[in-house]
């Protein structure tokens, strides 16, 4: 029998599903969570408008959105791109942290 050690939200691994418009949140290989986007192109650029984060019931109450967003707002950083905080989780995400997103959006 094996011991998971590390809170959950620590062990999360967020990737980048381009076709799919949307980030995903694994957890020992198994999609746990997901933000969807739709792609606009803007005068500054690329936005992100992210419409969507659902976390699965059993997984709920463990951090595992906020750090699914932060992973992703990582990626939008890295590439470039600013984000429209749609999804109300997101909204309320980036209003709790503006040190780290206000340059996003």
């Amino acid at each position: 029998m094996s011991t998971r050690t590390g809170d959950p939200a620590s062990r999360l691994v967020v990737t980048h599903d381009e076709t799919a418009h949307r980030y995903e949140g694994r957890l020992d290989g198994e999609l746990v969570a997901i933000a969807d986007y739709v792609p606009r192109d803007s005068k500054r650029g690329t936005v992100l408008a992210m419409v969507h984060t659902e976390v699965v019931p059993e997984h709920q109450d463990e951090g595992l959105a906020s750090a699914l967003v932060d992973g992703a707002l990582r990626d939008v950083r890295e590439r470039g791109l600013r984000v429209a905080p749609a999804c109300s989780f997101v909204q309320l995400h980036v209003r709790r942290h503006p040190e780290r997103y206000a340059d996003l959006l």
